[in-house]
């Protein structure tokens, strides 16, 4: 039961600072802790070549972002994580009981 645990998370914004794309910044779209490996928005574009189907008659190449490995991304903002609702009530439960 090894954890891998990584410096990045899904929705973080990240700059490469080194290897092919050094420079290039962008959103964390997914993390793969087993590999150490992120996926950034807008970087290491790979084309896949997709055959004939009924999605696409005549084939597609499409092009989406490659892995690349977590020790090449620095973490420049955590996401913001949206504020919990609290209500504070004026008596608790146990509070009325005592009092009653």
């Amino acid at each position: 039961m090894n954890r891998n645990k990584c410096h990045v998370k899904k929705g973080d914004q990240v700059e490469v600072i080194s290897g092919n794309f050094r420079g290039s910044s962008g959103r964390v779209l997914a993390v793969f802790p087993g590999k150490q490996r992120v996926v950034v928005e807008g970087v290491r574009i790979i084309k896949k070549h997709l055959r004939k189907s009924q999605d696409n008659p005549s084939g597609k190449i499409a092009e989406r972002e490659g892995p690349i490995h977590i020790s090449n991304v620095k973490l420049i903002e955590r996401e913001k994580k949206a504020e919990k609702k609290t209500t504070k009530k004026s008596k608790t439960a146990r509070e009325e009981r005592k009092a009653a």
